[in-house]
């Protein structure tokens, strides 16, 4: 279901309001994001039509951004993991513009989140080794505007990994 949220005729919100059904579409989907439709309307207990109109509004809303394949890091030499804790030295909006721009060009960050406290930055980055990794602080992480200090914590095993979200 579709509601439309508007304030003062000026901005208006489409909120995607779900179901029990919507929901079990998308915890099928987190685990087994291959699923034809036709294996998907069995398992939400759904004729294919309904439930491929729903998958499409799930899509269409951004409940569902995407569709990808779960690669395993050591299958292609990028085992070592880190996660970096990055302070500013300074905060203004051109640095921090410039310092994420930055560093989401760096193609060995899997994730970068600004923080509120400190650190303001928490990264996480792969490389084939320790060398590897000293040469991506040294020349590249290091370099970024704005940076302070870097601390690394050397990821010694995966507890929980692409959990999905609870539906």
């Amino acid at each position: 279901m579709v509601a439309y949220l508007c304030r003062k005729r000026v901005i208006c919100a489409i909120i995607f309001v779900m179901d029990a059904i919507d929901r079990k579409i998308l915890a099928e989907l987190q685990a087994e994001g291959r699923l034809t439709v036709t294996e998907l309307a069995q398992r939400v207990a759904l004729s294919v039509a309904p439930c491929h109109r729903r998958l499409r509004d799930l899509e269409r809303t951004g409940a569902i951004r995407g569709y990808r394949a779960v690669i395993d890091p050591e299958a292609i030499g990028l085992g070592f993991e880190v996660l970096v804790q990055v302070t500013m030295d300074r905060e203004d909006a051109s640095t921090i513009t410039e310092f994420e721009r930055a560093l989401a060009g760096i193609p060995e960050v899997r994730h970068a989140e600004r923080l509120f406290g400190d650190p303001d930055y928490l990264v996480r980055v792969a490389t084939a080794s320790l060398a590897g990794y000293q040469a991506l602080r040294d020349e590249k992480l290091a370099a970024l505007p704005g940076v302070q200090r870097l601390t690394s914590t050397i990821v010694m095993k995966r507890i929980v990994e692409d959990r999905p979200y609870p539906t």
